[in-house]
């Protein structure tokens, strides 16, 4: 009988502890205290992780910045020349790295990535090319030229000055083929994006959004505010290569007449 009255007692107390604290607070706390513990841990950059089966995600920072961006593209042009790697996608500051599973375990690729990473600051770069591009600003070829003078507190002409008086860098290409990223865009003629993006922008549209500029390769849908347009193509699929510009060009904007 006294066994059984400790057993009893035992397990009243057990279950008066679920009680107070079920195992589903208790693993929820314990997740909640890991991924705390992940948060303070977290590595400066870059940071490595996988991105499914067969993809490998680098992050070299999380800001616009040349530099970074200049490391990231000789880190991928490295990669390029190393068999049983695919695609080597850059952004801003990330670049994806697409390689075959059967030729790579993860490890081995991340020592590769690692092992480029150390010799890109030490990687020779063709100088960059600058590229002119002729823009007719404002009426029909840029709609929200008015808009965007209204929003930073200019004329329409000083815009247009302080977009063209610029050497803008392309960061990468994304989006449609060929549609370059440029960084440099003054600050004082930085705008939001539209709010419902238009289902037609016609190919050679030059816009801004946020602290962004970009020309449209391609008629497709947008929600860059546009405020020029030029007849330049930047991309045409029989053409070696078929886009006009490359990661690392300069690129200015000339005013035209007709705008």
């Amino acid at each position: 009988m006294r066994m059984i009255s400790l057993i009893a007692r035992f397990t009243l107390k057990f279950y008066r502890s679920l009680a107070v604290n079920p195992p589903r607070i208790r693993f929820r706390n314990r997740v909640h205290h890991l991924r705390f513990s992940l948060k303070l841990t977290m590595p400066d950059f870059p940071r490595f992780s996988p991105a499914g089966d067969s993809a490998l995600l680098v992050e070299l920072g999380d800001q616009i910045d040349l530099p970074t961006n200049r490391r990231l593209h000789a880190l991928a042009e490295w990669l390029r020349s190393r068999p049983g790697l695919g695609e080597a996608v850059p952004g801003y500051a990330t670049l994806l790295v697409h390689y075959n599973p059967l030729y790579f375990t993860y490890a081995e690729l991340l020592g590769l990535v690692q092992r480029g990473l150390s010799l890109a600051a030490q990687m020779a770069t063709a100088p960059p090319r600058r590229v002119d591009i002729p823009v007719r600003y404002g009426g029909e070829h840029g709609p929200d030229l008015e808009f965007v003078a209204q929003h930073c507190g200019l004329s329409p002409e000083e815009v247009i000055r302080r977009h063209s008086q610029v050497e803008y860098v392309v960061y990468f290409l994304g989006f449609t083929p060929g549609f370059p990223y440029l960084g440099g865009l003054d600050p004082s003629i930085a705008a939001p994006r539209l709010e419902s993006p238009r289902l037609r922008i016609p190919a050679g549209s030059v816009g801004i959004a946020a602290n962004q500029t970009g020309v449209y390769p391609l008629e497709s849908p947008g929600g860059w505010r546009i405020i020029g347009r030029t007849d330049v193509p930047l991309f045409n699929p029989f053409h070696l290569p078929p886009a006009l510009l490359a990661p690392g060009d300069g690129v200015r904007f000339i005013p035209q007449e007709g705008g």
